[in-house]
């Protein structure tokens, strides 16, 4: 195991726990990249050589959890001589904030990458306050518009 100042340090104990639990030689490894835009977060996941339909993605609260199994290609009576891609069951869970519709994720699987779409929460999107003004008791009125432009539009009563 070697020291990176910079890095997670129980990356690499949660990569040598994977290694002695799966009795593989090579650690698993699903590794990601995270943007985000105005339709929400996208994940993405390397798993090359995964057949498409051993892909099992589940939400439960706030959680993602992708599944993805490889098996290997040398079965039966065959010698390996070098076995160096990793094999067996890939899991991955990924924490998500309140802000996020979790029921809304959606997941696409083409060319060795997941796309996970994890979408706002509409709770959570920015949404136009309608702003009232009053200038006594007895008059109401509503204001649209930008505050460069606002514009009264319908008075609850007469001056």
């Amino acid at each position: 195991m070697q020291f990176d100042p910079f890095g997670d340090p129980f990356r690499q104990l949660d990569r040598m726990a994977q290694q002695l639990v799966s009795g593989a030689r090579t650690p698993m490894r699903m590794p990601m990249d995270v943007w985000k835009d105005d339709a929400g977060y996208h994940v993405e996941l390397d798993l090359p050589g995964v057949d498409p339909s051993s892909v099992d993605v589940t939400t439960e609260r706030n959680v993602i959890t992708v599944r993805a199994d490889r098996a290997t290609r040398a079965a039966g009576s065959r010698e390996v001589i070098i076995a160096e891609r990793p094999h067996g069951q890939f899991i991955r869970q990924l924490q998500i904030g309140d802000g996020l519709d979790a029921a809304g994720v959606s997941a696409d699987y083409r060319d060795g990458v997941l796309h996970l779409l994890v979408p706002v929460a509409p709770s959570a999107q920015p949404r136009r306050v309608e702003v009232s003004r009053t200038s006594d008791s007895t008059h109401h009125e509503v204001v649209q518009g930008s505050p460069q432009s606002r514009e009264a539009v319908g008075s609850s009563a007469t001056s």
